[in-house]
C-alpha cells in the first residue's frame, strides 16, 4: 500500500522532517511504500489568493499546483500529516496547503442551500504533531480537545475523511528525541495494521 507523507515544516533539518523520514522507513520495513509532500523544499504556496477564492467560489478551476497535490492525494491508499505545533494548530504551511487543497468541487460540495456533500469518504488520514510542551500543558489547557474538534473534525470529518491516528509528541525541545524517532518508525511499520492506538 502507499502512503503520502506531507511534512509542515520549512527546515530539511528539523525534527519533523527526521520524523517523516523515519514513519517512511518503518513502512518499507513492513513491505508499504510512501511519497512525501515536502511543501517548504517543493516551495507549495500556502496563501489563499483570489484564483484559489474563484475556485470556492465555482468560477474557475482549480489551478496547476492545487490539482498536482490532489492527484498525489488521490494515488494514496493513506495520508500522513507531519508538522510541528504551531500555536495550538497546524502551522500557517500546512494549514495553506489544507485551505488550497482541499477545496470546494473535489473535498466537498457546498451548496447555497447550505446543502453539504461530503466527498473524500474513503480518505483516511493520520495526524502526527510535534510540540515543545509536555503532555501535562496540553491536558490542563484542554489543546488536546481543541485541535481533535478544529483539526479532526473540522477540517477531515467536514469533507468525508476518517482520522485513524492522531499522536502527540511532546518534549520535543527539551529531551533527546530518540524515543520520538522511535515511535515514529513503529507509527510507519504498523500504519496499514489497523491497530494503532491513539496516543
Amino acid at each position: 500500500m502507499h502512503a503520502l507523507i506531507v511534512i509542515g515544516h520549512h527546515d530539511p533539518a528539523s525534527l519533523t522532517h527526521a520524523l517523516a523520514g523515519q514513519i517512511a522507513a518503518g513502512l518499507h520495513a513492513a513491505g508499504h511504500t510512501s511519497e512525501f509532500a515536502d511543501l517548504g523544499a517543493e516551495q507549495f504556496d500556502p496563501r489563499f489568493g483570489l484564483a484559489d477564492h474563484a475556485v470556492h467560489r465555482r468560477q474557475a478551476a482549480a489551478p496547476a499546483d492545487v490539482l498536482a497535490e490532489q492527484a498525489r492525494i488521490a494515488r494514496a491508499d493513506t495520508l500522513v500529516l507531519v508538522y510541528p505545533i504551531y500555536w495550538w494548530s497546524l502551522p500557517a504551511l500546512l494549514k495553506g496547503w489544507v485551505e488550497r487543497v482541499f477545496s470546494n468541487g473535489w473535498a466537498f460540495d457546498y451548496h447555497a442551500d447550505g446543502k453539504l456533500i461530503k466527498k473524500l469518504d474513503g480518505l483516511t488520514v493520520h495526524l502526527v504533531g510535534v510540540a515543545g510542551a509536555d503532555a501535562g500543558t496540553f491536558e490542563r489547557h484542554g489543546y488536546n480537545q481543541a485541535m481533535a474538534t478544529q483539526i479532526e473534525h473540522g477540517i477531515f470529518d467536514y469533507c468525508g475523511a476518517e482520522v485513524l491516528s492522531t499522536t502527540l509528541l511532546t518534549d520535543s525541545e527539551i529531551q533527546d528525541n530518540h524515543a520520538n524517532l522511535e515511535r515514529a518508525r513503529q507509527l510507519g511499520e504498523g500504519l496499514f495494521e489497523g491497530h494503532l492506538a491513539l496516543a
